[in-house]
C-alpha cells in the first residue's frame, strides 16, 4: 500500500513557476514508476509526466515538454514537478501517481495510487 500527498500548488502570475512535491509513504517507493497528471473543470484527467522507478526515464505530454521537468529523491520518496513559463491554460488540479514499472506512462489505468491532488491557478 502506498499514501500519497501532494503540495505546492498555488495561484502564479503567467510566466511564473511552481514546483509540486509528492510524498510517499512506504518502503517500496523505489520499486514504483511515478506519473504526474492534470484535471481542469469539466475535463477529463490528463497525462503531464511521468519517471520511471529508478529516475533514468522520463515522459512528457506535449504541452509540456521544455516547460516541466519530473524528477524523483528515492531517498526521501518524493517526486517532483518543477513547473517553469507557466500559462493560463495550466491551471488545473494536479494529482501524482504511483505504478508498477511497466506499461504505457500516459495511461491513468496504469497507476494504482493517487493522491488527492494540489491546486495549481495560473494568472494572466
Amino acid at each position: 500500500q502506498v499514501q500519497l500527498v501532494e503540495s505546492g500548488g498555488g495561484l502564479v502570475q503567467a510566466g511564473g513557476s511552481l514546483r509540486l512535491s509528492c510524498a510517499a509513504s512506504g518502503r517500496t517507493f523505489s520499486s514504483y514508476a511515478m506519473g504526474w497528471f492534470r484535471q481542469a473543470p469539466g475535463k477529463e484527467r490528463d497525462f503531464v509526466a511521468g519517471i520511471s522507478s529508478s529516475g533514468g526515464s522520463t515522459y512528457y505530454a506535449d504541452s509540456v515538454k521544455g516547460r516541466f521537468t519530473i524528477s524523483r529523491d528515492n531517498a526521501k520518496n518524493t517526486v517532483y514537478l518543477q513547473m517553469n513559463s507557466l500559462k493560463p491554460e495550466d491551471t488545473a488540479l494536479y494529482y501524482c501517481a504511483a505504478g508498477p514499472s511497466w506499461g504505457p506512462m500516459a495511461v491513468m489505468t496504469k497507476y494504482d495510487y493517487w493522491g488527492q491532488g494540489t491546486q495549481v491557478t495560473v494568472s494572466s
